[in-house]
């Protein structure tokens, strides 16, 4: 894809792709992306509730619907398959609230987020370019969505 193109996603990969060029930031972008994704819907998942009015983790499902409703309208493909991802990870959270409780999953949450983001910082020391997110915030829900159109494209989907 190129910046001239289209649709305003291919302009937001193009943009992103010309700050992660180097392969060994790509792998672990591929690698810590999720993670911080994940990590995030963890540390939404234990913000505490008004009991009786909603259920644990109604803060990381309401963030992830805004979300979601930002990449299906981006791209349809890529908001189906963010809808998987985080249904896998709602559940995935859900077993380990249910298992080990609040408070290890948020111990758990707080690591991976923070490793997760020094593995980031790693990445662009080795690439010599800064994370796209400090030149604009719409830029940490592109990363999810431009790891899975690497995967997209590595299956032969069109996104």
């Amino acid at each position: 894809m190129n910046a001239t193109a289209d649709r305003p996603i291919d302009r937001w990969f193009a943009s992103y792709s010309g700050d992660h060029r180097n392969e060994t930031n790509q792998l672990i972008h591929v690698i810590c992306v999720p993670a911080i994704l994940w990590s995030v819907i963890a540390l939404l998942w234990c913000v505490p509730v008004p009991q009786g009015l909603f259920v644990p983790g109604a803060w990381a499902a309401i963030a992830m619907f805004g979300a979601w409703m930002f990449y299906y309208r981006a791209s349809r493909p890529l908001g189906f398959g963010m809808l998987a991802t985080f249904v896998l990870m709602g559940f995935f959270t859900r077993w380990l609230y249910d298992r080990f409780g609040p408070t290890q999953l948020l111990y758990l949450a707080i690591a991976v987020f923070v490793v997760a983001w020094i593995g980031q910082f790693v990445g662009h020391k080795i690439e010599g370019r800064k994370p796209s997110f400090l030149t604009d915030l719409t830029y940490l829900l592109i990363g999810p969505a431009w790891v899975l159109a690497k995967l997209y494209r590595k299956l032969g989907w069109q996104y």
